[in-house]
């Protein structure tokens, strides 16, 4: 083959690569540290800052409480767990969403070591030390225990007032040909239902 054409081919490739590489939405996860105008300040576990710009079609969702006897067979939940060493999961947050939101069972930057389940109710089974509920989604289902104390949450429209000091966010944004971060989503957890 031509080198030259090898060369546009390669730099098709690059190119495509990393259009893709800046489409991938970039995912932060701490505490706020500030707001100021449309810029969210995010400290992570780690101690990172991130600046994060809000925008008009920034999508603001807060966390309410309910009880595990709200979540039905059909609803859709995020449930964030742990792997104890026999292999059954352990709910560290369940969250009933909306609507279905990326569904399937996958690891986690909840904590160190988490999985994160999005999927449909299929069951709520009683359980020895709290409740199962079971899970199904595309391709596969998952068991997981919840503890009897767990706080459970479910999503609701919020606003920028949601955005204080202190609250934990989880957000999805993109980053901009000068890699500056525009949030697309920010999920923000109220204290009453953050997990203990």
């Amino acid at each position: 083959m031509d080198t030259t054409i090898t060369a546009l081919l390669l730099s098709v490739v690059l190119f495509s690569a990393a259009s893709a590489e800046a489409q991938n939405p970039v995912r932060v996860r701490g505490s706020i540290a500030a707001l100021r105008g449309d810029m969210l300040t995010v400290k992570s576990r780690e101690g990172t800052i991130s600046e994060i710009q809000l925008t008009p079609k920034t999508t603001i969702v807060s966390t309410s409480p309910i009880a595990l006897s709200d979540i039905k067979p059909n609803d859709f939940v995020g449930v964030a767990a742990m792997k104890r060493a026999d292999g059954t999961l352990v709910a560290a947050e369940v969250r009933r969403f909306p609507a279905p939101s990326n569904e399937g069972h996958r690891p986690s930057d909840f904590q160190p070591g988490s999985t994160m389940t999005n999927a449909t109710v299929s069951a709520t089974v009683q359980a020895t030390e709290g409740r199962e509920l079971v899970l199904t989604y595309k391709g596969g289902s998952q068991r997981i225990v919840v503890p009897q104390n767990l706080p459970i949450s479910e999503l609701v429209d919020a606003d920028r007032s949601a955005l204080v000091p202190g609250a934990e966010v989880n957000l999805s944004a993109r980053a901009d040909a000068q890699d500056k971060l525009a949030a697309e989503r920010v999920q923000v957890s109220k204290p009453a239902a953050k997990p203990r």
